[in-house]
């Protein structure tokens, strides 16, 4: 471990966007106070940054398979890495990308630097947004632990940000997504548009309703990047998996262990689990270019080893579609209802499969709550991790931050009814006590 030295924080006038990023922090943890951002040192432990393991994982030539896409393709892939649940590295389908020119942080500024992105939210379970232009500032000239993180789902819908969906394509594996039949806006969020600082990143979970996902890391060598910033730290986001059947206690934090940071799971729970851990997790770096697929139910966290730009989905193909569709109906019945009735009409061999999937057999995998918390660096991805329909709770009664509560079989499964019939028992309580109250 390298010893933490003491470093003088970067001084800049009140600008701008110094306040507006002083506002978001307040929003996003309103548990610990500014000065204390930075106060475990980690932008001075360079170790962390570093990989521990050196795993394999199979890389897939995109061109090496077809320059055209035909069925022969989507089927060996499937049948090789969807149905048997193996990660993969795919290299060589960002090549024709116009993001590749478009996304750099000078173009970005641009062309979108008044434009204003999520990075977090509050704890009432609201949006905390920031332009763009004051996020860069803060990308590069910020000493906090896990820095706050750019992760928007809404850049698709926006009249001023949609432009940035036509500057990637889906990977051809992965465009048969069959929730592209379900009504969008019944669709729980699925893709977004991330730039990360250094050090921040998602802490350990599991993709919801148990979806796969892919995520393509941008890089432009050729550009002259702002900021001084270099073409060899445009890249590099860190990543931790374990496979599905591995128990909760191989890839969780222990209780007050951790406090949702991606890089306080690197610190603190990464060398325990190296050393008591039954499974053996799988570490790598996702290089420039790499698109990374994650079959679903695969546990994973995700470390900035430098400022990155880059797009993720979650999607659902038919191996996998049993599966999604039995969480769906459980944890959101009115889209599965809605779903099906679109799938009828559209694809109705799938609708046949859905009807046939026994609803109380068990999947196997691990809900997707796995993460004990939901930390400031994406927040904004987890807050679409829940399966359930209910309306949202304030986080501060349910991030491992106040408190271990996330564990607690009141607020799992079929108990947040009976927790919801208390509190309106409770509430009725209240009012029948002042008589001249309005209800």
């Amino acid at each position: 471990m390298e010893e933490v030295t003491s470093s003088k924080p970067h001084s800049f006038p009140n600008e701008r966007w110094i306040r507006r990023i002083r506002r978001a922090k307040r929003k996003c943890r309103t548990d610990i106070k500014l000065a204390d951002w930075n106060k475990r040192g980690y932008a001075l432990r360079k170790d962390l940054l570093k990989p521990t393991l050196s795993s394999h994982i199979d890389i897939v030539d995109y061109d090496a398979v077809s320059v055209v896409f035909t069925v022969l393709d989507q089927d060996l892939f499937r049948q090789e890495f969807e149905t048997k649940s193996r990660p993969a590295i795919i290299r060589g389908c960002m090549n024709n990308w116009a993001a590749n020119r478009r996304w750099s942080f000078s173009r970005l500024k641009e062309s979108f630097g008044k434009e204003k992105f999520k990075c977090g939210e509050d704890d009432d379970g609201y949006s905390v947004k920031i332009k763009l232009r004051h996020y860069m500032h803060y990308l590069e000239n910020n000493q906090d632990d896990s820095p706050l993180y750019v992760f928007d789902s809404s850049f698709c819908e926006k009249d001023n940000k949609k432009r940035l969906r036509h500057d990637y394509k889906v990977p051809k594996y992965f465009r048969d997504d069959l929730f592209d039949y379900a009504p969008y806006k019944k669709r729980p969020p699925h893709r977004w548009f991330v730039m990360g600082a250094q050090r921040s990143g998602t802490d350990m979970h599991v993709d919801p309703l148990g979806t796969a996902a892919w995520n393509a890391l941008l890089y432009k060598c050729s550009h002259k990047w702002p900021y001084h910033l270099s073409c060899a730290v445009m890249r590099l986001p860190r990543w931790v998996i374990f496979p599905p059947q591995a128990p909760k206690t191989d890839v969780r934090a222990r209780p007050r262990e951790t406090d949702g940071e991606a890089i306080t799971w690197f610190d603190k729970v990464y060398p325990r689990i190296l050393k008591e851990s039954r499974v053996q997790p799988i570490e790598f770096i996702q290089e420039p270019g790499d698109v990374v697929y994650m079959p679903g139910g695969w546990h994973h966290v995700v470390l900035n080893v430098s400022n990155t730009v880059a797009v993720t989905q979650n999607f659902c193909t038919i191996p996998i579609f049993p599966v999604v569709w039995r969480r769906t109906v459980k944890g959101r019945p009115k889209l599965s209802k809605s779903w099906l009735k679109a799938l009828k009409e559209h694809r109705p061999d799938i609708a046949k499969l859905a009807e046939s999937v026994d609803l109380n057999q068990g999947d196997g995998l691990p809900s997707s709550s796995s993460s004990d918390s939901s930390s400031s660096s994406s927040s904004s991805s987890s807050g679409s991790d829940s399966e359930s329909e209910e309306p949202k709770r304030s986080k501060k009664a349910t991030t491992a931050r106040h408190s271990s509560t996330s564990n607690h079989p009141a607020v799992n499964g079929g108990n947040i009814l009976v927790m919801y019939e208390l509190l309106l028992l409770a509430a009725t309580t209240r009012i029948m006590r002042w008589p001249g109250r309005g209800v």
